[in-house]
This record gives C-alpha cells, structure tokens and sequence, in this order.
C-alpha cells in the first residue's frame, strides 16, 4: 500500500471517516489546472475537500488551502478505501490527460458506492465512455470551468453562468422565505439584490417573471445579479 499512498494532510489531522460535515464533503481526484480550481471554488464555499494526485508537487500547491490532501494513486481501489472515498456522497475525476487513468478511477468510485460522481473528459468519444460506465456528471473543459461545476457540484444551484463584470444568472429552487407572495412584494431585490426573470412550475413550461408572480415551493426560477449576491440567494434554497 505504501507504493500508492504516500501521505495524508490537512488542517485537521484526523480520519476522514471520523469528520463529521454531513453531505458537504468531496474528493476531487486530479489536481491539475481544472481539478485545483474546482477544489479551491468548494473550499472557499465551505466544503470539507480531499485533494488527491500522484504528483507530490501539485499535491503541495493546494496543502495549505484544502481541508484535507493527499499524495496517492486512485487507480487502486484499495487506496480509495483507505482514504474514506467511499463514504463521500461527492467525488469529481478530475484527470484528463490519462484516459485510462480516468476511466479505472471512474469505475472505482462506481464500485465503491459513491452517489455523485464528476468527470472531466478530454474528447466526446472519452465522456461517451464515462458515460456508458454510469458516471453521473461528465464536464467536457472546453464547456465548462472549475468555478461553474463547483457551484453545481454543490447542489444549490441547477446552473450557473458569470459574466465578466462580476455579474451571473443562476437557475435554483425557490426558497421558501421567499414564497407565498408576490415578487413585488416579497422585497426579493430590496432584500438581496437579486432579480427573479423566469419561473418554471412543476409539468409547465418556463413564463417571464413579473412583480405579480407569486412562487410556491418546487418552483425553478431564473435569478440575476452581482455573483455574490445569486451565490447567497442560491444557498437559501
């Protein structure tokens, strides 16, 4: 075992097993440009993350700033195990460049059990294949960045789009502090700088929100404003 795993760090020194934050817990497998970006977007939004990578380099970079890190190769299952990957509810692929890497780490976290699995494909033809093993998010990085998957990798959020000037329209549920009442008059933007623009009813099409709208719990709504207002907005529902 002490081939794969060479170490485990972080600002808690304790098993992982023994933390105890709820379904707000991921491992992030591939610590290059895409799967460091991602970690650091969930740490800053308060998730406990487990970075791992072969390379004790990249591993280093990301030490400081992560819960928990580690210098191991997931292509054994065994490693998996010994790191608590299996009672993740969360786990993103984050290696590209190595199908075959990908593909058995893929399988790995399926074998194990993991409910949310997230991963990077490099081509169409390599998330076909993840796909086809029942990966349940594939992220192809010419569409998508770290900082977009973090937010749905959360699960407060069903979509997210930033713009360049610090400005984002998100799709999420209705939270419920803000249903029962006409937008006009449940103070949604006064309140939280938000703007609602579209809402979707369960079994109807998308509609124009308009101040006489009234949301009702299940509703999927459009929301835009400054990033970090949807964020907080987002992280009521």
């Amino acid at each position: 075992m002490g081939d794969y795993l060479h170490h485990l760090r972080g600002r808690r020194r304790k098993r992982l097993a023994e933390t105890d934050t709820g379904d707000q817990r991921v491992a992030v497998i591939g610590l290059g440009r895409f799967g460091s970006s991602l970690a650091h977007e969930l740490t800053r939004r308060g998730w406990d993350v487990l970075g791992i990578d072969t390379d004790a380099r990249l591993v280093q970079k990301v030490s400081d700033v992560l819960t928990h890190s580690a210098v191991a190769d997931c292509t054994d299952p065994e490693v998996l195990e010994q790191l608590g990957v299996h009672e993740f509810t969360s786990a993103v692929v984050g290696i590209g460049s190595d199908v075959e890497a990908s593909i058995l780490i893929a399988a790995n976290l399926l074998d194990a059990g993991v409910p949310n699995i997230w991963a990077k494909a490099i081509s169409r033809q390599h998330g076909q294949i993840l796909e086809r093993l029942g990966v349940h998010h594939v992220v192809l990085p010419e569409h998508e960045m770290g900082e977009r998957v973090a937010h749905l990798v959360t699960g407060r959020m069903l979509d997210f789009i930033q713009f360049d000037d610090d400005y984002a329209l998100v799709k999420t549920v209705a939270p419920d502090i803000a249903t029962g009442v006409p937008l006009g008059e449940s103070q949604v933007r006064s309140r939280w700088g938000v703007t609602v623009v579209g809402i979707k009813r369960p079994g109807q099409d998308f509609t124009y929100a308009t101040a006489e709208t009234v949301m009702e719990r299940g509703d999927v709504i459009v929301v835009t404003g400054k990033t970090h207002a949807v964020e907080s907005f987002a992280e009521l529902s």
